[in-house]
């Protein structure tokens, strides 16, 4: 327990495997660039609100994050409710997400409606993610439900979030995005999501404590500007132009920064990393006096607005005034992406009048936007076999961040897994 061990990220997968070491008796030290833990789950205040910059939901299969609340005395602040899904589709709010709302949608044939039934119903049971690994999403959801379907229902939504990348999605990776939002059900027809009272500050202010008690360190405004290697093994990092010893290094940073922060990678896993494409995302919250819809989560397909969705987060949480996340994924080299906050904002408020047209400009209190530019990695198929080993052949060195868990999206619950299997490794090493 004498090793010294620097985390490089205080997002839910380094706190995680920050606070899984320091239970264990080691001391491990944070590295983090922000000036505040979470990574994307990290909040702000929104006009006298404390809300995360981009938004969460937690489902009933999120086990590991279900034990830590367990740990921490928290889950009696996570608190579960009935949601719903809709569509804006030709100019309307329709119900989405459930068989009864399938029926009556307007705008599919019978037989549309009758094969994405049975699709929904068997990517629901099925457990077995393998046979969709060399797969594209595309291709395989089409087999399934038709082109007519495909292209009511889940084109705009490809193209929208992963732009010249939505042809070469794994049909793994969708299906587990599916799975888990079915599984999440008080049945059928009632979807069931999670949040915690307080937001996901709850969660990382009682890990950043645990972990400081048990006698971790969180420096934060401290980005690591390399990772030192000598003979092969770890010999410390550099932060501040000075270098600082280490036995041991876990970085929970995006993958794109690896090759950064070890110049002197082998050209084999430098080329590894730069295969690895992601999608960033600039995501505009607001505050209004009034409800856009009765949905939690909004699906759009309409040729005037350039986003897959919004996320109604004040129809899960309770909250005094309506709370609205309108996520654009964009590459980093789209056009698009350098554009102003401004710009973006008043699309949303745009969109949101044209939606619900008894809004108006009045009834927005405010508005903010954010951006992460390594918001999600692409998983194509056969993605599997493109991430990089977790030593990439160097002692004393982990590397992973959310292209790690694959199939699995990204999310709390599956950093936090994630982290407590880092931790695992560098205890058993």
């Amino acid at each position: 327990m004498t090793k010294k061990i620097a985390v490089l990220g205080a997002g839910p997968m380094g706190l995680g495997v920050a606070y899984h070491l320091a239970k264990n008796g080691y001391k491990p030290i944070i590295f983090e660039a922000d000036d505040r833990i979470g990574g994307m789950t990290a909040c702000f205040d929104f006009n006298g609100l404390e809300i995360e910059r981009f938004y969460h939901f937690h489902c009933t299969s999120d086990t590991e994050l279900l034990n830590i609340l367990d740990e921490l005395q928290l889950l009696s602040k996570m608190q579960w409710k009935e949601t719903k899904m809709g569509y804006w589709f030709n100019n309307e709010v329709q119900d989405w997400g459930n068989p009864l709302a399938l029926i009556k949608f307007r705008g599919l044939s019978f037989l549309a409606k009758l094969r994405y039934g049975i699709f929904a119903f068997f990517s629901s049971k099925r457990t077995n993610w393998k046979t969709l690994e060399n797969l594209d999403a595309v291709s395989w959801i089409k087999k399934w439900v038709g082109t007519e379907a495909y292209n009511i229902t889940w084109k705009a939504l490809f193209e929208l979030k992963f732009h010249e990348y939505s042809a070469n999605i794994s049909a793994a990776w969708i299906w587990s995005r599916i799975r888990r939002i079915a599984k999440s059900r008080f049945n059928i027809f009632q979807e069931k999501l999670g949040y915690i009272e307080g937001g996901s500050k709850t969660l990382l202010d009682e890990l950043s404590k645990s972990i400081i008690t048990l006698g971790g360190e969180i420096h934060l405004q401290s980005p690591v500007s390399k990772i030192v290697i000598q003979n092969n093994r770890i010999s410390g990092i550099e932060i501040n132009s000075n270098f600082e010893p280490f036995d041991y290094v876990v970085s929970t940073v995006p993958v794109p920064f690896i090759s950064k922060l070890i110049p002197n990678l082998s050209q084999n896993y430098a080329n590894n990393f730069a295969s690895i494409n992601n999608i960033g995302v600039v995501c505009v919250i607001v505050k209004l006096k009034k409800s856009i819809t009765k949905n939690f989560w909004l699906n759009i397909n309409d040729p005037e607005m350039d986003i897959p969705g919004l996320v109604e987060y004040s129809n899960l949480m309770p909250m005094k005034e309506t709370i609205v996340y309108v996520p654009f994924y964009l590459p980093g080299e789209h056009p698009k992406f350098a554009d102003s906050d401004d710009a973006f904002i008043s699309k949303v408020k745009k969109y949101i009048i044209k939606i619900n047209p008894s809004i108006s400009e009045s009834d927005f209190i405010d508005v903010r936007a954010s951006r992460y530019r390594f918001a999600q990695p692409i998983c194509e198929p056969n993605f599997l076999s493109k991430i990089p080993k977790l030593d990439l052949g160097i002692k004393g060195l982990l590397v992973a961040d959310t292209c790690y868990y694959y199939p699995e999206d990204r999310g709390i619950s599956e950093s936090l897994n994630f982290g407590k299997n880092l931790a695992s490794i560098v205890k058993d090493d």
